[in-house]
Parts: structure tokens; sequence; C-alpha cells
């Protein structure tokens, strides 16, 4: 079965699926959240499309490990999730993922306007391969 990797924001949420044997994270989609019930609506259709069963997400915990504001609000999103989604979810530690997923765009010359778009489902990428990883 599929999992899908997802790096939450306030706005965007970056999405990458892994391949059928469970070994590697691909970028999906970038996706502009909505509704709780809108976005519960899309990531069920994705489930269902991509044959998958696990949800991935980065948990942004602080430099020193430490759970701050961000983490509260993922966990609380994730909770929302859970009520119209039937699958398992799980967090995976996302400290500087971002930064990675930047600096793989600058070493790839992707430009600053493009990198907005794509940096998300990068990270998610990131996200999701550092699960992966540990199987």
């Amino acid at each position: 079965m599929r999992k899908i990797g997802l790096d939450v924001g306030d706005v965007r949420i970056g999405v990458a699926i892994s391949d059928m044997l469970g070994m590697i994270a691909n970028p999906y989609e970038t996706y502009t959240r909505k509704s709780v019930e809108e976005d519960i609506e899309h990531f069920n259709q994705i489930l269902k499309e991509q044959n998958a069963d696990t949800f991935v997400v980065g948990l942004p915990l602080n430099m020193d490990g430490t759970a701050g504001d961000r983490v509260e609000k993922t966990k609380e999103y994730v909770e929302e999730l859970k009520k119209g989604i039937d699958a398992k979810f799980v967090f995976q530690d996302e400290r500087l993922t971002t930064v990675q997923a930047e600096k793989m765009l600058i070493s790839a010359d992707v430009r600053r306007d493009k990198r907005k778009k794509v940096v998300d489902k990068v990270a998610s990428c990131i996200i999701l391969q550092a699960y992966l990883d540990k199987f």
C-alpha cells in the first residue's frame, strides 16, 4: 500500500506519494487549504485514487526537540482530518525539511518564483522519504 506524506502549513499543504512498494517518495502536489470538510474530501479522493492507507504528517518540532505552537496547530488539524478520513495517521519529525527543499531547488537552478510554488511538495517528499527509510 502507498503512503501519503503531508507538509501542513497554514495556507498550503505539500503532498507526496510513495511508490507501491513503499520505498520511494515522489512529490505529488501543493494543495491550498480550504474548509476542513473540503480538505477531507480532497484527501479522501487521493487516498482512494492512489490506493494508500497511511498519512505521514510532518511534525514541526523546535530545533531543541520541544513542541511549540506549530506542533499544536498541526496536531489539531490532523484530529479534524481523522474525523472524516479512515486511514492511519503517523507523525514524522520534519525539522529543517523546508530548508533542505530550498537548498535542493536552488542547487537545481530553479528560479525563486518557481521555488515558492514547489517547495511545499518537495518538503513533503523529504518527510515521507525519512519515514519510509526507517523500514
